[in-house]
Parts: C-alpha cells; structure tokens; sequence
C-alpha cells in the first residue's frame, strides 16, 4: 500500500512538470490574442509595478526637487555675493576713471598710454608646425587691423598682428622664437618702477623671459608683470604674466626673470585686437617762416 501512494506522487509530479512544460510552450508562442489566465496575471503584475513605482517614483522626484531647491539655494547665495563683488568694483572703476580724468585735465594731457578699441576676433587656422608662434584670426585690413597691433585675450597679452589681408591677420605669439621680437614691460608691486623686457621664451619651463633689468632693482616671485605701453606697439597695463623666479643673466650684469603667462596659449578661440588711438600731434606754428622755402 505504501509502495502504490509513493508511485501515484511520482506520477502527479510528471504530470504536474509535464502541464507546466505545455503551458510554457504555449504562452511563448506568437499569438495575436493572450489567454485569460495570462491576462490575469499581467494585470495583477501590472497593478502591483504601479502601486510599487508610484510612491518610488514619488519618492526620486521629491529628492531630486530638493537636490535642485539646494543646489538653486547655493548658487543663487554664491551670485549676489559676485554682483556685490561686482557692484564694489564698478564703482571702484568710475571712481579711478573720474579720478584719472581730473588728473589728466590737471597735467594737459588728451591722451593716455592706455586708450585703444578693441576689435573682436576668433581663432581660424593655427599651423601645428608653428603651434607656438603663429595663429591666423578672422579679422583683416577690411576691419582697421594693421601689423604691429596688440592681441590679447581677457586673461592678458599672447602677441601682435605680423601680417594682414583684407579678410584675416596672422598674429606672432609671445612664445614666437624670434630673436626681434621685444615687448617693453613694467613688474607691478615693486618699491620703485621696475622695467624690463619680455624677450624670449623658455619651452621646457613654459614661461617667458623679462630681461635687461637693472641689478639694482629689486623684484620678487609672485609680482605682475604688465606693459610700459613705452615701445608704441603694447597700450600700457596689458597683463603679461607673474614672474616665478628671479635670477641674473649669463653675464651677471642684469636680473632676468622667469614670468609664467597669464594666458592659456594652447587654448586660443577668441581675442582681441588693441587698435591704439593715436595722439593727436599739435600743428607747430613757424612764425615768420610761412612761405620761406628750405
């Protein structure tokens, strides 16, 4: 008796595996219509992914709107500090600016070192044989570029316009391994007015020269180097760097000095072109000699 109840459940189990076989081979076949028992199960699984997925749902989105309502928070404290920043610092330039009239009007002088227009540029073509000293800008003659220009970008000075066409200028960089190529500059921050100038560049520091400095004059790491706006090309004040080694020169005559640029050379996309305003030059009256030849 026990042997024939042990038999009927191996045999409701081979039927049980069997039915279940059937039914999987079934369901899985393509059909245009789905049974009630699978419409059955679909739905209840359908309704149990949506009573779970809403409140999840819910759940994410309400973290994620915190997340932003912070992120928004912090970033809004982080602009009104920068436009009181900004607002300090306008008003510091109007000052300096109305500052610098009244003493330009006290000493008769119409023209400053500083004047010029800037005129907008990007970065077309860049040759890689000469990555370090030359690029080509979108700017021409046709625009009022001439050679010997200044190019800068907001983070400081990286050269001056060499040649020009109607449509575009190429620009010799300050990295240019020209042995002529100078620029007269001022180190900021000194006891007395340091000037020197930027000839050279050293490729394996990354860093330009500022050279012919008297030895006397004491200049330190971490000081600006500007423009004189002395050598008729540069306007004065032009940022050029920060020196970040003082040492003299092979001679031991002069101090030279190693300035890290403050512009991203190899990152060049827009720049600007100083077309400097020239000083108007006051007619010399020749008295008596009107009409006299020479």
């Amino acid at each position: 008796m026990p042997r024939f109840f042990s038999n009927k459940r191996l045999i409701i189990l081979l039927v049980g595996v069997i039915i279940l076989v059937a039914l999987i081979g079934f369901s899985l076949r393509d059909r245009d219509n789905v049974t009630l028992p699978e419409q059955f199960i679909k739905d209840a699984a359908g309704i149990g992914q949506t009573i779970i997925s809403r409140p999840a749902s819910f759940v994410a989105g309400a973290i994620e709107q915190a997340d932003l309502l912070l992120d928004s928070y912090e970033e809004n404290r982080r602009l009104k500090a920068r436009l009181e920043e900004y607002a300090s610092v306008q008003a510091e330039v109007a000052d300096l600016r109305i500052e610098n009239e009244e003493l330009r009007k006290i000493v008769g002088k119409e023209e400053d070192l500083r004047d010029f227009n800037p005129i907008q540029a990007n970065v077309i073509g860049r040759n890689p044989d000469q990555w370090e000293n030359r690029l080509i800008l979108d700017q021409g003659s046709s625009k009022g570029i001439a050679p010997n220009m200044a190019v800068m970008t907001a983070n400081g000075l990286i050269g001056k316009v060499a040649t020009v066409t109607p449509l575009t200028s190429t620009v010799e960089l300050l990295t240019s391994e020209s042995a002529d190529y100078r620029v007269s500059a001022i180190v900021t921050g000194a006891d007395a007015q340091v000037h020197g100038l930027i000839e050279g560049y050293d490729a394996e520091r990354g860093e330009l020269l500022l050279k012919r400095v008297a030895s006397n004059l004491d200049i330190q790491p971490g000081q600006q180097v500007v423009t004189s706006g002395l050598g008729g090309v540069f306007p004065r004040g032009i940022v050029i760097g920060e020196i970040t080694e003082v040492t003299v020169d092979e001679f031991g005559l002069t101090k030279l000095a190693y300035v890290k640029p403050s512009a991203e050379f190899p990152l060049l996309d827009h720049v600007m072109i100083a077309d400097r305003i020239a000083p108007e030059i006051e007619p010399v009256e020749l008295n008596g000699l009107e009409g006299e030849e020479e």
